[in-house]
């Protein structure tokens, strides 16, 4: 599904009529995450998760940000772990008033990329930002109104009329203007240093790492030791 995110934004550009595109999740939910039942096959090499964070999910969330079209997100539902990465990635995140956001991957033993940590702190701000990902906070739609990450919070009810009503107004707006903006805004976003990335997939084979994805498979709580000195 990363790969195929990809493509179709990649895609945009070879559509010249489109003016908004609207990011939604499929059966009520927005992104429940990752499917961790794929975990065990790649993430407990370095350079088997290093590809796949820098390649595949980076690729994708990369092609997302690097589109010039207004991208609005429609949130109800789980938004964890991607989920929060990909709605990152838009201008305007519209969500019902039960969806729920967070990303609780510090149960699994594993942290987030640079990268993709760097996109989440941006959009979420640093304090929320550490509280998903030190604390396994989950927030509701109200509070990360109130923290700014979302630009508005509709009844359940009412999200998709909502949506389309903000994408009518993008549409009837200036194309040039809108790529013009975005292509700005992409400008002013710093990147990771390299020699954080150099390094931060050599966890892939520790103990905590493996227990963690070990664990929730199993589902059963972890059982995380200290960290050797």
């Amino acid at each position: 599904m990363w790969r195929e995110l990809r493509a179709v934004f990649v895609g945009f550009v070879h559509q010249p009529a489109l003016r908004c595109v609207v990011v939604a999740g499929a059966d009520g939910h927005f992104c429940a995450g990752g499917d961790i039942s794929e975990y065990s096959g790649f993430r407990f090499e370095e350079a088997s998760l290093r590809d796949f964070h820098e390649n595949e999910v980076w690729g994708a969330l990369a092609a997302m940000l690097a589109c010039d079209l207004p991208v609005v997100a429609e949130i109800r539902g789980h938004c964890m772990g991607a989920g929060v990465e990909v709605a990152s990635c838009c201008d305007l995140r519209l969500a019902s008033a039960s969806a729920r956001f967070g990303a609780p991957i510090a149960k699994l033993g594993f942290p987030m990329a640079p990268r993709e940590a760097q996109l989440v702190a941006q959009a979420l701000g640093e304090l929320t930002a550490r509280e998903m990902l030190l604390a396994a906070t989950v927030f509701d739609a109200a509070e990360l109104k109130a923290r700014g990450f979302l630009s508005r919070v509709c009844p359940d009810a009412n999200l998709a009329d909502e949506v389309r009503l903000v994408a009518d107004r993008i549409t009837a707006l200036g194309p040039q203007a809108a790529q013009l903006n975005k292509q700005t805004l992409r400008a002013l976003r710093d990147k990771p240093p390299a020699d954080l990335l150099a390094k931060a997939y050599r966890y892939a084979p520790s103990a905590e790492h493996r227990e963690g994805v070990t664990a929730f498979m199993a589902k059963r709580p972890p059982l995380f030791e200290d960290p050797a000195p």
